[in-house]
């Protein structure tokens, strides 16, 4: 199996310097959403599901799956994360099983038709490594570069939180970048806040950027949502602030709508529900939980802004 370290090696790295084409409108805030999924533990892979106002989220071609797993021993396709780059591309990475030290990797013009599904080998360097979780994309339009980040347990580590953990399970989020997804960077640390933690995102906003992140500590109970902020996507990132969601949840997706921002989060424990707080400033947050409208049994995504043509391609998708 090969490591990031090597793969470094691996052809040479070309940085097109134009801003992204996110499959929006124009103005790059028209359009309409879709949001991605996976049903029980991934098995028959990737969901999707379309919104016009973020509120009400439809499943697209009649819930059934647009790319089967076939990665890793366990063939699973969890967390699954999308972002359009350059050209109108949009890249995928997931979760390709609970102890798997890869991240799975393909793309697509239009979510409909994907490229081969390959490994990327997020942890293999790291022979006591337990998994490499949810795994999520941001592209740096600054630096034409791709961030892929993601949680991990490396026994040992961090001994200052073990005794909070959830069964010795004490992650902290770790990175590589990319240009083309062929080169990679070497895995580095990306946030430790001193506390266990997992299901990170980054949302851009007018004075930074914003690190969002589930306090996975058991003991006692956190598991909600803080925030830390950033001048740049690789940070570094300042302190987490404190809770601003209900325990008991998890997997954020963050995305500006009209002048408001939104979180969206997989509320894991019973009742089992899809819900999503909002701010217009970052700092005051409203619970529209009940305001959400989700497929049944929707689980750990990420939401992305698309054009409506892109959209009705999907709509028209069997």
């Amino acid at each position: 199996m090969r490591t990031i370290v090597e793969l470094m090696a691996v052809g040479a790295v070309y940085c097109v310097a134009m801003a992204p084409v996110w499959a929006a409108d124009d103005d790059g805030k028209s359009g309409a959403f879709v949001f991605t999924s996976f049903r029980g533990n991934g098995e028959d892979g990737l969901h999707l599901a379309w919104s016009e106002d973020g509120y009400t989220w439809r499943p697209l071609k009649g819930d059934r799956s647009f790319l089967r797993p076939t990665l890793g021993p366990h063939k699973l396709m969890r967390d699954p994360c999308i972002v359009a780059g350059p050209g109108g591309t949009f890249h995928m990475v997931w979760t390709t099983g609970w102890g798997d030290r890869i991240i799975g990797y393909a793309s697509s013009k239009d979510l409909i038709e994907w490229s081969a599904q390959k490994d990327i080998p997020a942890m293999m360097h790291e022979p006591k490594a337990r998994n490499a979780w949810a795994p999520e994309l941001f592209y740096d339009d600054k630096k034409c570069e791709f961030l892929i980040f993601w949680a991990s347990t490396i026994p040992g580590r961090f001994a200052e939180t073990e005794a909070g953990a959830d069964k010795g399970w004490n992650h902290r989020m770790y990175y590589t970048a990319t240009k083309d997804f062929q080169t990679f960077e070497p895995t580095k640390l990306f946030f430790d806040g001193g506390f266990n933690v997992i299901d990170a995102t980054i949302l851009k906003a007018e004075d930074g950027y914003r690190l969002i992140v589930k306090d996975e500590t058991l003991k006692p109970v956190a598991k909600h949502l803080r925030m830390a902020r950033g001048d740049s996507p690789r940070g570094p990132w300042g302190p987490a602030g404190p809770a601003f969601t209900i325990d008991w949840v998890e997997g954020p997706s963050a995305i500006r709508i009209g002048s408001e921002y939104f979180v969206y989060f997989d509320h894991y424990a019973r009742p089992h529900y899809y819900g999503a707080v909002k701010s217009a400033d970052l700092k005051t947050w409203q619970d529209v939980s009940r305001r959400m409208e989700f497929p049944r049994d929707h689980r750990h995504g990420t939401v992305l802004r698309v054009s409506r043509s892109a959209l009705d391609r999907l709509k028209a998708a069997r």
